[in-house]
């Protein structure tokens, strides 16, 4: 609830500092704690952007403990649900970079046919965004 008070306030430091105090208790297996993250993330979600809260869930999503990866992959499930459209701009994009000169132009070549010489970037700017 205090997430959702200051949503569009300014206070995105703060929220973040308490998504941090937070999200070491995804862990817990108590149905009243995990109900209540869940709450706490759905409130930050809100607050904070969904693509915040998709950096945190995407290091636990194929994490090699299988009760890692179940809490994570319930947290990704939410956001998938809650606000799958606003995702898009988190998700990786992978386009293919020339080769010519140093390859950071960003310019695509029809040379680069073969899978050898193929090289795959996010540029600045959408680093950025």
């Amino acid at each position: 609830h205090l997430s959702l008070g200051v949503a569009g306030l300014g206070c995105e430091d703060v929220l973040l500092h308490l998504l941090n105090y937070v999200w070491p208790n995804v862990f817990e297996e108590s149905p009243h704690v995990i109900q209540a993250v869940l709450d706490a993330v759905q409130g930050l979600m809100v607050s904070l952007g969904p693509n915040v809260i998709l950096q945190y869930v995407v290091q636990g999503l194929y994490h090699p403990a299988r009760k890692v990866r179940e809490s994570f992959w319930k947290v990704y499930n939410l956001l998938y649900i809650y606000a799958s459209d606003a995702l898009v701009m988190g998700y990786p994009s992978y386009s293919k970079l020339s080769v010519d000169g140093d390859g950071l132009d960003g310019s695509l070549s029809s040379s680069d046919c073969d899978e050898s010489n193929s090289y795959y970037a996010r540029t600045t700017l959408e680093l950025f965004i």
